[in-house]
């Protein structure tokens, strides 16, 4: 049987939330940004108004104000985004118990086994589901409707906002192949830079692109592209309200100011590595890779990971790991302006206690007895309760708690 998949997603979310609480913003062009004063200065999401002068996502807010003088920018409240979120949510689940987000403003929607209930065909529960939204919640939202994940996706982005566009396998050669190789799902910047190097610039390109070349210059991952492309991907829609075990475990956070001094960038390495494991633990997570990435006050970005000889939720391993790696990348009398520690190769952590090897067993017992008891005390008391002496610093010179992610 035909698979019927939506995705949903919901247009210029954040904004569209602000001018739900102040319907004047609609009447000029404005945009979510974050605070000058924190240095998180960039565009978060903009109304239609804002996009006609050609305000993009992700840029400096001095450049949005460059292209336009009169931009309103309203600060973002993520609690009001996460309940307008749940409220859209809400709503599918009344047609599917195949709803899985996809981030706070989209989600994947099975509607194969329920369809019948509901509408005639796909598109017509589309446009359904997209007018309830519009009445019931007040936003506007973008559906994409398919066979398989990656057209469903590609097909909300198509045309915006609030329309309905469907793409069946008839559909694929003159709807989907003559697209940009970037409009895919999982193509970033750099892959579609190496892709194009090679001389793949379509999706119809990559869809017929040899598998084994493309194994050899982008490994295995070369072949899903492949397969994505023609519409192979064959990736289940996750049931509502279950969580799949996430691959990775990150935090990140942009500086008060740039950090120059070792004590600095130490204490900003084990607070944000202190998070990332408080998290693997309050989850039952373990982990084996961890990696950083430096952001320099010019916006240059480098990285690196490393494997740890067996997976972890320890955060004495992984900050000591953590910190080697920041200060291999570090250059001198550079600055940091951001940074990002992530742990992944992530798996559910077997029982309370697992073995590393024969000789660090007592040692690593000793340890883990002194995580539970630091963990139990910031539960309790919070995450400042208990903290490293860099840490410590690291307060009092003015580096904050990041946002959890």
């Amino acid at each position: 049987m035909e698979r019927n998949i939506l995705h949903i997603d919901c247009n210029c979310f954040f904004a569209s939330v602000e001018m739900l609480k102040k319907p004047e913003y609609a009447a000029v062009p404005m945009a979510v940004g974050g605070s000058r004063d924190t240095r998180h200065g960039i565009i978060l999401a903009k109304n239609e108004r804002a996009k006609a002068y050609g305000i993009k996502t992700g840029e400096t807010l001095g450049d949005a104000f460059r292209k336009c003088p009169a931009l309103v920018i309203a600060p973002p409240c993520y609690r009001d985004y996460e309940r307008v979120s749940r409220a859209v949510n809400e709503i599918y689940a009344e047609y599917t118990d195949r709803v899985e987000p996809f981030g706070i403003d989209e989600s994947y929607l099975d509607v194969t086994s329920s369809l019948r209930l509901f509408a005639p065909s796909a598109a017509a529960l589309g446009d359904l589901i997209r007018e309830r939204i519009k009445r019931e919640i007040g936003v506007t939202v973008s559906v994409g409707v398919s066979f398989c994940k990656t057209f469903a996706k590609m097909g909300s982005d198509m045309k915006k906002p609030d329309a309905t566009t469907v793409i069946n396998r008839e559909d694929v050669a003159s709807k989907v192949w003559p697209l940009p190789v970037s409009d895919m799902i999982f193509v970033g910047r750099k892959t579609a830079e190496a892709l194009s190097h090679h001389g793949i610039t379509t999706v119809g390109g990559l869809a017929a692109a040899d598998p084994v070349w493309m194994k050899r210059f982008f490994g295995i991952n070369g072949v899903k592209l492949i397969e994505a492309a023609k519409g192979n991907d064959g990736e289940d829609v996750g049931m509502a309200g279950v969580s799949p075990t996430p691959k990775s475990v990150g935090n990140g956070m942009t500086f008060p100011r740039d950090l120059f001094t070792s004590d600095d960038i130490e204490a900003a390495s084990d607070i944000l590595s202190e998070n990332v494991t408080a998290r693997m633990k309050k989850e039952g997570l373990i982990g084996r890779v961890v990696s950083v990435v430096l952001k320099y006050p010019d916006f240059v970005t480098v990285g690196r990971r490393s494997s740890l000889p067996a997976p972890t939720d320890s955060f004495f391993e992984i900050s000591k790991e953590a910190r080697r790696l920041v200060f291999s990348l570090l250059e001198e009398g550079r600055g940091l302006r951001a940074l990002t520690v992530c742990c992944s190769s992530v798996s559910l952590r077997p029982g309370d206690f697992f073995q590393q090897s024969f000789f660090d067993n007592e040692k690593r017992e000793k340890t883990e007895s002194l995580e539970k008891t630091l963990f139990a005390v910031r539960e309790r008391y919070g995450a400042d309760a208990v903290m490293t002496a860099a840490m410590l610093r690291g307060r009092q010179n003015g580096i904050g708690r990041p946002k959890i992610k």
